[in-house]
């Protein structure tokens, strides 16, 4: 069972993901628009696998950043868990 305090959303992805998703987009948009007529294939094939390569490493590393400040926010110093009172 997974505890609920550590997970993570899409909309907490898509978040953080905004301004990467909006450079693969611009990057595979140059590529097939500065690719040759005729060599469109050719010229913009390696840039755009390339630029997703990097997107999805990016996603990746982004996911498991907020899964780790989840953790995070979820550890208590004092032992106990972030859901239970501390006795005083």
């Amino acid at each position: 069972m997974q505890n609920k305090d550590l997970q993570i959303s899409e909309e907490q992805l898509k978040e953080a993901m905004h301004s990467a998703y909006e450079e693969f987009l611009k990057g595979t948009v140059e590529a097939l628009n500065n690719a040759r007529d005729g060599k469109i294939i050719a010229d913009s094939e390696i840039l755009v696998r390339d630029l997703s390569a990097k997107f999805r490493e990016t996603v990746y590393e982004k996911a498991v950043g907020l899964k780790v400040q989840a953790a995070d926010a979820a550890f208590s110093p004092s032992g106990k868990n972030s859901g239970e009172k501390v006795e005083k």
